[in-house]
């Protein structure tokens, strides 16, 4: 029996090395943020300096394992073996719960996961116990659980929420009513003020936050917590005087070291305090095997009271959970993910929304922009011209035709971001107040876009959904990992070894396939075959880019309409869902390009501007092909979903040799805008009657056959509706080509 807890702890190693590089795939956007969205450092230096920050916590952590040993549950109220059983439902429980988020994309907190999951778990295994005892009840519940110590962890984390969002907001606009938007100016007067207040913060925040537990941390932390004024005072001045030579010597900015010393401190406080969470519990583990060993008692009647005292992680493994920490920082394509959600978010220019906005959201934005009216009315009219002077932005940031290629936000945002958010998790650490730096960092940041106005009316509805989606997943994190570690824990209980076996296999089966889901996505979103943004400034460059556009949309039309009328004849409903898919994608990014209008006239020169009113036809026949193609492969996929007669020989024949026809067109035209031969485009533009008319033939048939032969009036609406929709996508396509005809000959 003994070799099953000495398998179980090597399974908690292996867990908790993934733990670690799911965790910091979620994480890396606590510091890792600022400094990409701001550009202020190139990415490799940005990469080296938290690369740093993040060993050097690693290393030097206090490996206090406070929270997975006794923060949650009362240890000695379990014997060897039910802790055990809790610890591999918690990291089972835990690393899927984060990877499924790093999947989407989504950033949560590894505390709040652990915290919830220890919770569950020790709530279910109490239970258990309770249910087996004939003089225990329910009421005996909170002798197993720490409750006043987790009430107070729970309640220090969700507070922490609406604090950094608060303040992160208020230091932003203050900052940005002195500095502006054009804060290269002021900041060479206030640039040595402004760096000293930052790097005294962030410097502070190191040495509290970052190095505790450190083997120096006991020779300065009594000058730390009582001569706090003196400390701050001194730093103050150095640190400004820095600021000025540097700025003398080197002539830049200040807020480059700024953001560069701020993100190494919060990496380093991200792995010499969140460890825990990826280590905390397999330590635990290892430190209740050692002792249960030496014990020589059986593990039903090992009491855990052992967990009560403090054992500090071994160095070597502390060092080992470094290096992986940092290969995983450098190579892991979900933490890009993650971090490129904060940063649409929290983007002062235009780009690509990636949510959707819901009715909350636009509840939020109407309350809020009510809100904001009502007190711009009553501010005097001297100070509303101030505030509105200190908050316009430079016309690139309004009408930049790259926004994506721009920085998300200036330097002056990113190094608040940084401060507010060391300087708040100093002051909890301080008083010994737990919350969660995933929280305090995305929260800070999302304050400082509202103060930046970086939500504005363009925006706000999308930014504001992807904000209340962010936070209720953080709920859902609470909720979904005390629910998963409770049932596990049921079923280890239940199952022992094989229960353990079939779930470690589930896992590594779920892994896998999130692996591969996130590397699709990934290859999808990097593919460039899709249509592009015209770049061109003359009304020539603008025709010669719509060629390629008008390719690209032609050839996949060809292949979605053939695939359909397929997939219909065959009764394939897979095929007819991915030629759906197809279509959407295809929809998706003419929308994208139609989003791009309001760049794309803004970029024109004076004497190419007649280009736009060509740009815009050309997008618009576009969207009605897609519009057509999406009717006719929804209508075909509802009919075969839902079990509805396939269609008759005939009909099938019949749509058959449209597709022959329409097929052979279409290779045509994108023959014809690929080699560029666009003299006979005419050929095509004189063979639209021919081939409505044979559309019109077919329908005239299907009337005859409906009189006489037809029995299926689900058949027949499909067909019809199959026909008609092939005429206006007909009409759409020889539309388009008359528009490029007409426009290419002008030129």
């Amino acid at each position: 029996m003994e070799n099953i807890y000495l398998l179980m702890l090597v399974a908690l190693v292996v867990l908790a090395i993934a733990d670690l590089v799911v965790g910091v795939s979620n994480d890396a956007v606590n510091f890792l943020n600022s400094a990409i969205g701001s550009k202020a450092i190139s990415f490799k230096t940005i990469m080296i300096v938290a690369s740093l920050g993040i060993f050097i916590g690693a290393v030097f952590s206090s490996g206090m394992m406070e929270v997975a040993r006794k923060g949650i549950f009362m240890p000695g109220q379990f014997y060897f073996d039910e802790i055990m059983i809790i610890f591999m439902a918690v990291m089972i429980t835990d690393i899927l719960l984060l990877d499924f988020f790093n999947t989407l994309g989504m950033p949560t907190s590894t505390t709040v996961s652990i915290v919830f999951e220890l919770l569950g778990a020790a709530v279910v295994m109490a239970l258990i116990k309770v249910s087996a005892s004939d003089t225990e009840t329910l009421a005996n519940l909170s002798n197993y659980i720490n409750t006043e110590k987790a009430t107070e962890i729970i309640s220090g984390i969700f507070l922490s929420v609406v604090i950094a969002f608060t303040i992160g907001a208020i230091v932003q606009w203050l900052s940005r009513l002195v500095f502006s938007f054009e804060y290269e100016k002021k900041i060479k007067n206030f640039g040595a003020l402004f760096g000293g207040v930052c790097l005294t913060a962030i410097g502070y925040f190191i040495f509290f936050k970052g190095l505790k537990g450190t083997p120096y941390y006991d020779s300065f932390k009594d000058v730390l917590s009582s001569q706090v004024l003196l400390v701050v005072g001194v730093s103050f001045v150095f640190w400004t005087l820095f600021s000025w030579l540097f700025m003398k010597i080197f002539k830049r900015s200040i807020l480059i070291i700024v953001i560069a010393i701020g993100t190494f401190g919060l990496a380093l406080a991200f792995s010499g305090n969140d460890l825990v969470n990826f280590i905390g519990v397999p330590m635990a583990a290892y430190h209740s095997y050692e002792a249960w060993a030496a014990s020589g008692q059986a593990a039903s009647t090992f009491s855990m009271e052992v967990l009560r005292t403090e054992v500090p992680a071994e160095p070597i493994l502390l060092f080992i959970s470094g290096g992986i920490m940092v290969l995983t920082l450098w190579f892991s394509k979900k933490a890009r993910s993650v971090a490129e959600t904060e940063i649409g978010l929290s983007r002062q220019g235009h780009g690509t929304e990636k949510f959707d906005p819901n009715m909350l959201s636009r509840a939020v934005v109407a309350g809020s922009t009510r809100l904001a009216d009502g007190l711009r009315n009553i501010l005097p009219v001297g100070t509303k011209r101030r505030i509105s002077k200190s908050f316009a932005k430079p016309d690139e940031i309004l009408v930049g035709d790259k926004s994506e290629e721009q920085p998300a936000f200036d330097m002056i945002r990113a190094s608040i971001n940084l401060t507010v958010a060391g300087v708040l998790i100093s002051i909890a650490t301080s008083y010994k107040l737990p919350l969660s730096t995933t929280y305090v960092t995305f929260m800070v940041a999302m304050g400082t876009s509202l103060a930046d106005k970086a939500w504005g009316r363009e925006s706000a509805v999308y930014r504001v959904a992807g904000v209340l989606k962010v936070i209720g997943g953080w709920f859902f994190t609470a909720f979904s990992a005390f629910s998963a570690a409770g049932i596990l824990t049921y079923i280890i209980f239940l199952g022992k070894g094989p229960a353990i076996a079939i779930l470690l296999l589930v896992a590594i089966g779920l892994l896998v396939r999130n692996y591969i889901s996130h590397k699709n996505k990934a290859i999808e979103k990097a593919d460039t075959s899709g249509l592009k943004k015209s770049e061109s400034k003359t009304v020539q460059g603008i025709i010669a880019e719509s060629a390629d556009n008008i390719s690209n949309v032609v050839s996949r039309s060809n292949k979605i309409f053939s695939d359909v009328l397929t997939g219909l004849s065959k009764q394939e409903k897979k095929k007819l869902k991915k030629s759906k898919k197809g279509v959407d994608k295809l929809e998706a990014e003419i929308e994208d390009l139609r989003d791009h209008i309001f760049f794309f006239i803004k970029s024109l020169d004076e004497t190419s501007v007649r280009g736009s009113s060509f740009y815009i036809a050309i997008l618009g026949h576009l969207t009605d092909i897609a519009q057509s193609l999406e009717y006719i492969s929804k209508k075909s996929y509802k009919h075969v979903n839902n079990n509805h007669k396939p269609l008759r020989y005939n009909q099938i024949t019949d749509l058959k040799e449209i597709d022959d026809t329409l097929s052979d067109l279409l290779s045509k035209i994108d023959k014809i805008f690929t080699e560029k031969k666009f003299e006979e485009i005419s050929a095509i533009v004189a063979s639209k009657e021919e081939i409505l008319n044979n559309i019109s033939e077919k329908i005239e048939k299907q009337v005859s056959r409906t009189r006489t032969e037809e029995s299926s009036p689900k058949n027949t609406t499909l067909y019809f509706n199959i026909l008609l929709e092939t005429k206006e996508l007909m009409n759409a396509i020889m539309n388009l080509m008359e528009e490029y005809n007409s426009s290419y000959k002008k030129v």
